[in-house]
């Protein structure tokens, strides 16, 4: 596949499990707005050979590299993005949990999760966008949500697109993130509040702002649930006084609040 067919694959599963994300298109289409996305976000678990390179897999055939590495303590993650020459198509955000910090039932629902997958998954062509490999049960949702929205989350959803984002800065009818999320608040949407409307400052050389997820129903073993699925976010990104260039990396504290996106408490 080409980049083109990767990103369209990726955009058509992800508006699947986000109505939201093509009504703000739509809205940001009315306003003569043209889309470049910033970064596209994907989750996994740190076993059965599904971490960060395997998801990263497809894409570094592709011609991304690798940039840098972030850890996230409190919700037990690590992450990295990649970064392709061509500056204009979005980096890729990827980050993983780390299953040897969870507790011994949490980490044996994540165990009977990936036992379920079948010879050569990891090395699919289309991992980043496979979907739910496993069988998930209520009972390991809910069990898992207690201990880690996260692990919850991709138990529920698999392997797809958590988030796309808007490069604000090639928009041309706001001047920032407060007057796009008050647009966007005016049409009806919410945004995540953790942390505040906007995460990060200019200071920072990255600005953040997301909506909260959408819920839609999931089939869990037969037992259907309204679940908080994916989300829309909108990066500014600033120059960096010390290299001259724009910002083209993630601020940990920042990211932190924008995983809250998909937390249950947050979407009800």
């Amino acid at each position: 596949m080409t980049l083109a067919e990767v990103f369209a694959a990726l955009w058509s599963d992800y508006v699947a499990m986000t109505p939201q994300a093509a009504r703000i298109q739509r809205l940001f289409a009315a306003r003569g707005e043209h889309v470049q996305n910033d970064h596209v976000a994907f989750r996994t678990f740190d076993c059965a050979g599904l971490g960060l390179a395997a998801v990263a897999a497809p894409f570094e055939r592709l011609g991304y590299l690798e940039r840098d590495r972030y850890r996230f303590a409190d919700k037990k993650l690590i992450a990295k993005y990649w970064q392709h020459p061509d500056r204009t198509l979005p980096k890729i955000f990827i980050s993983e949990l780390c299953t040897a910090e969870l507790s011994p039932e949490a980490r044996a629902i994540i165990a009977n999760l990936v036992t379920q997958l079948p010879a050569g998954f990891a090395d699919r062509a289309d991992l980043p966008w496979a979907g739910r490999p496993w069988r998930c049960t209520r009972a390991d949702y809910e069990a898992l949500l207690a201990e880690s929205e996260y692990a919850a989350w991709l138990a529920a959803f698999g392997f797809r697109v958590n988030h796309f984002t808007v490069a604000v800065n090639t928009l041309t009818t706001f001047s920032g993130l407060r007057e796009l999320g008050a647009f966007l608040v005016a049409e009806g949407f919410t945004l995540n509040n953790a942390g505040g409307a906007i995460k990060g400052t200019p200071a920072d050389h990255l600005e953040q702002s997301s909506t909260r997820a959408d819920t839609v129903a999931v089939d869990l073993a037969g037992e259907t649930l309204l679940l908080p699925s994916c989300y829309y976010e909108f990066a500014k990104r600033y120059v960096d006084s010390a290299t001259g260039e724009v910002f083209h990396g993630f601020v940990p504290a920042s990211a932190d609040k924008i995983f809250e996106s998909t937390d249950v408490a947050t979407t009800t």
